[in-house]
């Protein structure tokens, strides 16, 4: 038989260990929720909403016909872009279509509500990498990092953020031929050289290092009408 004291001299010690033992649980986790709280906040991306079966195509039938000074051609793949990846994008009632088989002396970005028809065209600059020459021509895509190329495909529209170019527009690349856009910092942003009043001058805006950048006074209206959450298919052909 154990005394009285010896009993009570195990509960103590019993205690005292559970009491540690909870101290290093709770320590553990204070340790994990530090080192959470420190790591690199990642980009906001819209949240998808939730999926409505062929969104899509219901937008697209209510186009009346291919919206005007946009490539029927064009036009169908970007639907067929946007029909592709319509789960990694939340809105599908406006879509932004660069069309860089024109030259940057034509308002070649064109945004287009899906529901009226009706689209906007914006002057945008390509990248130095696409074209060395400085013809006003694109050459060539690339989506190599420190090419300083424009890249193909389709984007999203994600946050916006104040950055070198002043006011700015993140896109996540959801392609093969773009999918490095976001490291190579990719965005949309306004540049002097993409004003109107350079092709006066020279014929042709100036170019970007592969962001689509468009006029200063231009920005704010693309903005409003593109927003996050929403789609840029960049082409040529």
């Amino acid at each position: 038989m154990h005394s009285l004291e010896t009993i009570q001299s195990r509960r103590a010690l019993l205690k005292a260990a559970l009491v540690m033992g909870s101290g290093a649980v709770v320590s553990a986790c204070a340790s994990r929720t530090i080192t959470t709280a420190m790591a690199p906040a990642p980009v906001p991306v819209p949240t998808p909403v939730a999926a409505i079966p062929k969104a899509p195509e219901l937008a697209a039938a209510r186009v009346p016909g291919v919206p005007q000074g946009v490539r029927p051609d064009l036009f169908k793949k970007a639907l067929a872009a946007l029909n592709r990846h319509s789960m990694r994008i939340p809105s599908h009632d406006r879509i932004a279509i660069a069309d860089f088989a024109t030259s940057s002396n034509n308002p070649r970005f064109h945004v287009v509500n899906l529901g009226s028809g009706q689209v906007e065209h914006f002057l945008v600059a390509h990248g130095i990498g696409s074209d060395p020459e400085h013809s006003g021509m694109l050459q060539r895509f690339s989506n190599e990092v420190n090419s300083e190329a424009t890249c193909e495909g389709a984007f999203l529209t994600a946050d916006y953020y104040i950055g070198k170019h002043g006011d700015s527009q993140r896109l996540l690349g959801l392609d093969p031929t773009n999918n490095n856009a976001l490291d190579r910092a990719i965005v949309v942003h306004s540049a002097w050289y993409a004003n109107a009043d350079m092709i006066g001058k020279h014929g042709k805006l100036g170019r970007s290092q592969g962001c689509f950048a468009v006029g200063e006074t231009e920005l704010a209206k693309l903005f409003e009408q593109l927003g996050p959450g929403r789609m840029i298919y960049s082409a040529k052909v």
